[in-house]
């Protein structure tokens, strides 16, 4: 099986650093946090502000990787599924999926609220939330 390399483009920083204290989804309590980039990648923010909405990608790196079922949420009472069914941070390629809102972009760094993920987390990759009738 080919292998591939995810150069991270920046970092999370969150007071969120416990995954045991996170909430399961951004909507669920968390805190606003910063992304900030490498320079390399400034260009490519330029066209983002306040108000906008955007999916961030990130690698979970303290995610177990030979997890393939979890109890949903946690709940040792609900059946087991595969993690391909669940938001499971646990699973072979731990990529976190984040639609979260723009507060502020500063530079290098960008203000966004709803972002579970925890502090130090690698970003992998932000794309903007397309409505249909949005063409980008």
């Amino acid at each position: 099986m080919e292998s591939y390399t995810i150069e991270p483009i920046g970092r999370v920083e969150s007071p969120l650093i416990d995954r045991g204290q996170a909430p399961r989804q951004g909507d669920e309590g968390a805190p606003e946090a910063w992304l900030v980039f490498e320079e390399r990648v400034l260009e490519g923010l330029r066209d983002l502000r306040e108000g906008d909405e955007v999916i961030v990608l990130t690698w979970l790196d303290r995610a177990s990787r030979d997890v393939l079922s979890v109890h949903p949420r946690g709940d040792a009472s609900r059946p087991r599924q595969g993690v391909f069914s669940t938001r499971s941070p646990d699973r072979p390629n731990p990529v976190g999926l984040h639609r979260v809102g723009v507060v502020a972009v500063e530079g290098a760094r960008m203000r966004v609220r709803d972002l579970e993920a925890l502090d130090g987390t690698p970003i992998v990759d932000v794309k903007p939330v397309l409505d249909r009738d949005t063409e980008r």
